[in-house]
């Protein structure tokens, strides 16, 4: 009788490993598959991400940054919230290596001193206007991530299925989307989906959807940190 429930116990045992191994087969060969508790690479390892350059949003970020490649999406109510300076200091980092940087479909051209003096290089920066149909806009993106390290895009509406198409795109040019967008689109395939809250000082930033484990879900960002100046230094000016 002990015998036999010895047995059992390393049966179940031997099942568990087996189902661990599975489990961990399909997590380095798939992408899109991540633990829940942690962001996992393509190789199983721990996601390589880049500071944003705010601290109080590193320290909520589930792998400490913005991610290598995916699709971000900002939610945001009106245009001059704060939502571009949350992308200064990554633009002012890749456009020092000589990296382009798209902006398509921006609401208003965008204002050069005020990119200057936060450290951005203008001559690196390439904006494109599509047009109206949400085809062009899509088309742009995906042809922009093939050859572009960041691709910043201003749409609201797409569909589930748009984006699931640039995060493929994304993640297939070792690339990162950043959509600014006006509502929510609760949709399942972003890498990583934020909201803006305006403030008098400085914004809010709370986490609507994250791969990995949410640390907390908002923070409160500090003015006049990674931006170069205060939050209205570039948002309140034409983009």
């Amino acid at each position: 009788m002990f015998a036999g429930k010895r047995s059992d116990t390393k049966t179940d045992t031997d099942a568990s490993s087996a189902k661990r191994q599975v489990i961990d087969a399909l997590l380095r060969e798939i992408p899109e598959l991540w633990r829940g508790h942690c962001t996992a690479s393509p190789a199983g390892g721990t996601a390589t991400t880049t500071a944003t350059g705010f601290p109080e949003l590193d320290a909520i970020l589930p792998a400490g940054g913005w991610p290598a490649k995916g699709l971000v999406e900002i939610v945001y109510s009106r245009p001059g919230m704060g939502e571009l300076q949350l992308l200064l200091p990554l633009m002012r980092k890749l456009t020092s290596q000589g990296e382009w940087v798209p902006w398509i479909g921006p609401p208003l051209p965008p204002y050069a001193p005020a990119l200057l003096q936060a450290g951005a290089d203008i001559g690196k920066l390439l904006v494109i206007q599509p047009g109206a149909p949400p085809r062009n806009m899509l088309w742009s993106m995906e042809q922009a991530l093939r050859c572009c390290r960041l691709v910043l895009a201003w749409r609201s509406g797409f569909s589930h299925k748009s984006l699931r198409r640039l995060q493929l795109a994304a993640n297939a040019g070792n690339s990162l989307a950043v959509l600014f967008q006006r509502g929510n689109s609760r949709c399942p395939f972003s890498t990583l989906r934020l909201r803006l809250d305006s403030a008098s000082d400085a914004p809010q930033v709370h986490i609507l959807h994250a791969r990995g484990q949410i640390r907390r879900h908002s923070a409160r960002l500090a003015a006049g940190k990674g931006g170069g100046g205060a939050f209205a230094a570039l948002d309140e000016q034409p983009l």
